[in-house]
């Protein structure tokens, strides 16, 4: 539910489970300083078969109905979340549809997202769109407002884009999981989500914690990213998939191991299926094995470190003008946090000085922004606030913070020269407007930050001087 992997697959073959060199997996790890690590990193094509075998037909049947067992008895309450009809009944097609679309948006908010997150961006994104065609009629910037805070913004673009399409298509959401993948963002394991989920096909799904689950279950020692692998794992997913039940099924599978089968401290004593657990019974005879060892660990990309320089412009108008505005810049439709609004930055080299920093962001005003603040207005305050820290997946960027104050001339609103939204790259906005806007995690920091600052500055400056206290000294007789 949290990492989406790549499935080659268009059709799963029915291969037949080898049994043989269970055991292999187990010779091929070395302890060293009493970490596991794995000796051999690449698996030929023709040794996939024995490092990652089938379940047998027994096996299969079993594990099938105890995780639907456990799962009916378990299953978090989540708004997104429907156990699927058992009954003859036949289900209108209306809600089908709602079912599907509700799947797909919270499938798609759950990718590198935690629930408990999710759940209050879902029940608002719902609450504001309720249907595909509500979506359909929706702006960009309005789904990236709902959005904000969640990350990953392209995950919204790509929900609006799939949306107009079904909608311009025709208005009904594909059935199956070879259609569902020719929407925008819609990729193996989303569409074996929806498609599993609110249709029934019995197509399966592999996340993060499938891989987990799988692996433990199998005492997978080989890299889990090795595409041959994930083939491999997809392929045992579509082999246990429930044929009446493939939805409630892939999501059995997914909650263990969100619940119990995980990654750090997996609770193997309430787990349904640790009969069947091969890395379970290797650590039960081997004290230096641990469930925890499978799947191993890959090595982790280091991130790249960026620095920026974001100056909070704040203009102030004629007597007539009651309130200041503040400046907001649109990123590229393409890249990094595409379209979306943040105040004037820029980036620069590691480290640099204040001044150097200042003269970057003047130079970015006037060329950009044709903002030159020497002409366009009287500097009323210009300080540095801070600096702080913001983490991207592949990305570790330092922001500098400082709030540049601008008695205009002028009007604000004549700054701006284009009336064309399409074609507009920079607003004005007022605080009440600034506050209600879906801004990025790292811009609302900023924002808050000038505001803690200012009201600092206030208090210092409305508060008294401090007074001298009088030394006092005891005569002597």
């Amino acid at each position: 539910m949290f990492l989406t992997l790549p499935s080659p697959l268009t059709q799963i073959s029915n291969i037949k489970m080898s049994d043989k060199n269970q055991m292999k997996n187990k010779t091929q790890r070395s302890n060293v300083n009493g970490v596991s690590k794995k000796t051999q990193t690449l698996v030929k094509t023709e040794d996939i078969e024995d490092a990652v075998s089938f379940f047998s037909k027994d096996e299969t049947h079993k594990l099938r109905a105890v995780l639907l067992d456990w799962y009916d008895h378990n299953h978090r309450v989540l708004p997104w979340r429907t156990i699927s009809n058992h009954s003859n009944v036949k289900e209108e097609e209306e809600e089908v549809e709602k079912r599907a679309y509700g799947v797909w948006v919270s499938e798609i908010m759950l990718q590198q997202t935690r629930v408990q997150t999710v759940i209050a961006y879902y029940n608002r994104w719902m609450l504001k769109w309720p249907t595909i065609h509500h979506l359909a009629n929706a702006s960009l910037e309005e789904v990236n407002e709902i959005w904000a805070g969640l990350g990953y913004y392209r995950r919204a673009r790509f929900l609006l884009e799939g949306a107009k399409k079904i909608v311009a298509e025709g208005g009904s959401i594909p059935k199956t999981a070879s259609l569902l993948r020719k929407i925008p963002g819609i990729g193996d394991y989303t569409s074996g989500a929806i498609a599993s989920i609110a249709f029934k096909e019995a197509v399966p799904v592999v996340d993060g914690n499938v891989i987990r689950v799988i692996a433990r279950l199998r005492a997978v020692s080989e890299n889990p990213k090795d595409s041959a692998i994930i083939k491999r794992f997809w392929e045992i997913a579509a082999q246990l998939v429930d044929p009446l039940r493939p939805g409630d099924f892939n999501q059995a599978l997914m909650e263990l191991g969100a619940t119990v089968c995980t990654p750090l401290n997996p609770s193997c004593s309430s787990c349904p299926a640790s009969e069947f657990c091969h890395a379970l019974s290797i650590a039960k005879r081997d004290s230096t094995a641990a469930v925890t060892d499978y799947p191993i660990k890959g090595v982790k990309v280091k991130q790249r470190s960026d620095f920026s320089a974001v100056c909070v412009v704040e203009l102030l108008g004629d007597e007539k003008q009651s309130s200041s505005k503040f400046v907001l810049v649109k990123r590229p439709d393409e890249g990094l946090l595409a379209g979306l609004w943040e105040f004037p930055s820029v980036l620069v080299a590691r480290e640099t000085a204040p001044l150097a920093r200042r003269k970057a962001t003047d130079c970015f005003l006037k060329k950009d922004l044709k903002i030159d603040i020497k002409k366009t207005g009287n500097i009323i305050l210009r300080e540095d606030v801070g600096e702080f820290v913001h983490i991207f997946s592949h990305i570790r960027l330092k922001l500098y913070v400082e709030l540049l104050v601008l008695q205009l001339k002028g009007k604000v609103d004549d700054l701006i020269k284009s009336e064309d939204d399409e074609t507009i790259t920079w607003k004005c906005v007022d605080s009440n407007a600034l506050s209600s806007m879906g801004l990025t995690t790292s811009v609302r920091k900023v924002y808050n930050m000038v505001q803690k600052f200012k009201q600092k500055k206030l208090l210092s400056k409305d508060a008294p001087p401090p007074t001298r206290k009088r030394n006092r000294t005891t005569k002597k007789n």
